[in-house]
């Protein structure tokens, strides 16, 4: 089969990315000690889910076209009144993807004479949504809060609005935002705050309902983006915040727009986990290990302080931290080193998730590779 030309360029990028050590690629087979994926509650893996999940489904595989056309229906309007109700809002927008949710919420929502006002370690989706929008933006440093008030107090006279926008767990530190702290200087300045919630549901709050409802600061929020394929062991996202915030994203989120709608057995499996984090015991299960893996790493300087699901080791050098992922694979443990550029040169880290169904003696032979 014949191909057109690749440039030059791109693959010297390529070559270049090879040299350094840091090329990517995908894999299929791993190890079966899950100590990577994003399955905190192991709704997906376990069988979970699919076990609990009920709900009637209809015979078509797709839903036929964007919501605004052909893919609304009753199911779509149901679920997303369940998941306002569940977390303490008005109203709710579903998306197909986090990634979805974060892009179609910052690149139209802020306007032309607008200010952002960001962590600098927020996930690479609210990053393309900022790039997206027209507001000027500007980068704090991770969870400074001195930063982020000198930032306000400089610009809070220049700016129509501001937009405060982090993480409740970020996803590559597994550490938590000062929520509260920010919470009062948004309320100082009336700051808008954003918090991506994609890391804390299933794992911080009652019932799961994730690190705004353990803190009461829900109703302090501009908005909030849960994503379903961390702890939900499903797909998909949702935004909520007021009424208006949802009919003004109908109209202007060109990732909810113009897309097709998420079909009927997608919508039944976020249903299905909402209903099940009302009663699972797998988030005390989680909370658990969570605490055990503490114990025992016993707040060591190369780790990052975490109280979430996830826990990073920092090692310098992308091939230090490759070879500690190929000697927890030895033993079967599914850990994943997470490289320059992903995370900034000198950052390097393996990354560990830790979740419900994880044993005892799985954490305690994690804990002594990593260690050695």
């Amino acid at each position: 089969m014949l191909h057109s030309h690749f440039p030059n360029a791109l693959t010297a990028l390529l070559e270049q990315r090879r040299e350094k050590g840091f090329l990517r690629s995908l894999k299929i087979n791993v190890p079966s000690i899950d100590f990577a994926s994003n399955d905190y509650l192991g709704f997906s893996s376990t069988g979970i889910l699919s076990d609990f999940n009920k709900f009637s489904l209809s015979k078509k595989t797709g839903s036929t076209g964007s919501r605004l056309i052909s893919g609304n229906s009753f199911l779509y309007e149901e679920t997303e009144k369940q998941i306002a109700l569940f977390h303490n809002t008005e109203a709710a927008l579903i998306y197909n993807s986090g990634y979805d949710a974060n892009l179609g919420l910052l690149s139209c929502v802020p306007q032309k004479g607008d200010l952002i006002l960001s962590d600098e370690l927020i996930h690479a989706s609210l990053i393309d949504g900022i790039r997206l929008s027209y507001a000027v933006n500007y980068k704090f440093k991770h969870n400074d809060i001195p930063a982020l008030t000198e930032l306000i107090a400089r610009h809070k006279n220049t700016y129509k609005e501001i937009y405060v926008v982090v993480e409740s767990v970020y996803s590559m530190d597994g550490d938590c935002a000062p929520l509260k702290e920010i919470v009062d200087l948004c309320r100082e300045s009336s700051a808008h705050l954003i918090v991506d919630e994609a890391h804390a549901i299933g794992v911080f709050g009652k019932n799961g309902r994730g690190l705004c409802e353990e803190l009461d600061i829900e109703s302090d929020c501009f908005a909030r983006i849960y994503t379903y394929g961390k702890a939900m062991g499903c797909h998909g996202a949702a935004i909520v915040g007021s009424e208006e915030l949802r009919n003004y994203l109908i109209n202007f989120s060109r990732s909810f727009i113009y897309t097709t709608a998420m079909p009927e057995h997608g919508l039944a499996a976020v249903k299905a986990g909402y209903s099940l984090l009302e009663h699972t015991p797998e988030i005390e299960k989680l909370k658990i290990n969570i605490h055990y893996f503490n114990t025992l790493i016993n707040s060591q300087p190369s780790f990052i302080n975490s109280m979430s699901s996830i826990h990073c080791k920092l090692i310098q050098g992308n091939k230090a931290v490759q070879l500690l992922e190929e000697k927890c694979s030895e033993h079967n443990l599914f850990v994943k080193a997470i490289k320059s550029p992903t995370v900034k040169e000198g950052q390097e880290r393996v990354r560990i998730c830790l979740h419900s169904f994880n044993t005892k003696q799985e954490i305690e032979l994690l804990v002594e590779l990593l260690e050695n």
